[in-house]
Formats: C-alpha cells, sequence, structure tokens
C-alpha cells in the first residue's frame, strides 16, 4: 500500500463523544447497511484512544447486525500499535488516511479530522475518501466539542456525480447548556466555519434560528427541548426546508439541506 494520505493530528478524544453522531447514523442508515451483504463502516481518524471507534462498533453490532464490519484508520502507526490490543470479531485497527488503506467502505465517519486542516485541503480530502466509498456509501464529516455536547456535521452521499458534494448540515446539541442556537457555529465543519459571516448562507441560516429561538422563550417554561422543538417548527413555518421530524428536533437536532447554507463565492 503507498502511504496514507494526510497529516497526524491531535488526537483528542474521550468516550461517548460522538454519541450524537452515531445516533444519528443508526438512524439514517440502519436500513441501508443491514441489506448489505458485507458493510463495511470506516471510522478515520480516531485519535489517541480507539474508544469512540470501540463504541461506533457496539452501536452497530447491536443495532444493526453483528458482522458489520467496523475498522478504525490511524495515521500514527503508534496509535495504531496500541489500538490493536482492542480488537475483536468484526473491529479491525489499521493503518490510513482518506485513501481508506484501500479499502471500499459503505460509511466513514471522519469527526475532528479535517477541522485541523486549512480549508484549500477540504475538497480534495472529501474527493479521496470519496472515490473509495461504494455506491450509495456516505461520508460524515463532521465536529464536536470535548465531550461531545455539541456537534455538527455534513453528510456527503456517493453518487454518478463526480464531485463529493455535502447532502446536508446536521447540528446537535445539550440544548439546556446554549444560550442560542448560533453558539453552535463555534462546532460548524472546516468546510463551513469561515463563512458565518454577513452575507453568507450559514451565517442567515443561524441568524433566522436565533430569532425562532427567540419568539420561543416562551415554550423554556415546559424546558430548553421544548423551545428548541418550537424554534424548529418557527424555522418550518417561515418556509426553512427543515428535514425529518418532531421525533429528530425532540433530540436537539437539526437537520437542513446543504444549499440551504452553502458557502457562496
Amino acid at each position: 500500500m503507498s502511504a496514507p494520505i494526510g497529516s497526524v493530528t491531535r488526537g483528542t478524544t474521550a468516550p461517548n463523544r460522538l454519541r450524537r453522531c452515531d445516533r444519528w447514523l443508526l438512524h439514517v442508515e440502519c436500513g441501508r447497511l443491514r441489506s448489505l451483504s458485507h458493510p463495511v463502516v470506516v471510522d478515520l481518524g480516531y485519535g489517541a484512544s480507539p474508544v469512540t471507534t470501540r463504541e461506533l462498533a457496539d452501536r452497530l453490532h447491536g443495532a444493526v447486525r453483528p458482522d458489520l464490519e467496523v475498522v478504525g484508520l490511524e495515521i500514527d502507526p503508534a496509535r495504531v500499535q496500541q489500538a490493536l490490543a482492542f480488537e475483536a470479531p468484526h473491529l479491525r485497527f489499521r493503518r490510513g488516511g482518506f485513501e481508506l488503506a484501500g479499502m471500499h467502505a459503505d460509511v466513514v465517519r471522519a469527526f475532528n479530522v479535517l477541522r485541523q486542516y486549512d480549508e484549500s485541503s477540504v475538497q480534495s480530502a472529501w474527493q479521496e475518501v470519496y472515490a473509495h466509498l461504494a455506491p450509495g456509501g456516505l461520508l460524515i464529516d463532521g465536529t464536536c466539542d470535548e465531550i461531545g455536547r455539541r456537534a455538527a456535521w455534513l453528510a456527503i452521499r456517493r453518487t454518478s456525480d463526480p464531485v463529493a458534494t455535502p447532502e446536508t448540515l446536521t447540528l446537535s446539541t445539550h440544548v439546556a447548556s446554549l444560550e442560542r442556537p448560533s453558539d453552535l457555529a463555534e462546532r460548524l465543519p472546516k468546510a463551513l466555519i469561515h463563512h458565518n459571516v454577513p452575507g453568507q448562507p450559514v451565517h442567515a441560516f443561524l441568524q433566522r434560528f436565533d430569532r425562532a429561538w427567540a419568539v420561543a422563550a416562551p415554550h423554556g417554561t415546559f424546558g430548553a427541548r421544548q423551545r428548541w422543538i418550537a424554534a424548529v417548527e418557527a424555522l418550518v413555518a417561515d418556509g426553512v426546508p427543515v428535514l425529518g421530524d418532531r421525533r429528530r428536533w425532540s433530540l436537539c437536532e437539526i437537520t437542513v439541506p446543504w444549499p440551504l447554507v452553502a458557502p457562496t463565492l
């Protein structure tokens, strides 16, 4: 195999840090993964500890199917060597980067990886992973805080289009610790975080969300979760193309189409 594509990142990780994304992944991909003959899920850049890869495997094996293959990839050989002690049936660790160590995958979860790269490197990294996704496969490019209370991720589906383009942006949060939705801007993926400025679509969306949040303040009497739901419902009533339904919103999650927030030139 040729040398891994990418750079060694800080490797910060913590138990249960990626639970919000894993919950969403199970919701959107469970049926497709169950239908495949040999599903492969890659955790790209798991960091200094393999804990979140092991958690992903536990969640997928329990909810999807026990023979689903989960592979943790890291560029740092020392991290891979340490993780080998935690291998188990259908859970492996290998050295690799955006080229996925030559594998083809049905899902790739890459969290807090591209955040440490220059924005100019994002599209090429997407393209490299995209080329190794199975048809219909999914790349998740996300960012979260140190304990997973605030997270945002892009979903990029492998289609007939040769260019890797996100389908959706999802925001998910521990709403009781949130002052306003735009506080999540600091966790936007690299492709968006520098575009949260006036005149850009993602900034406009977050400002609309803040206004809906302010209007929904009376619902805070019944708890922050009810206020979040009311704010999302207000966005929908205002014509924002929010995806999903109240069951997802009750998890303090919101998903919108990429064109709503995609940067403009």
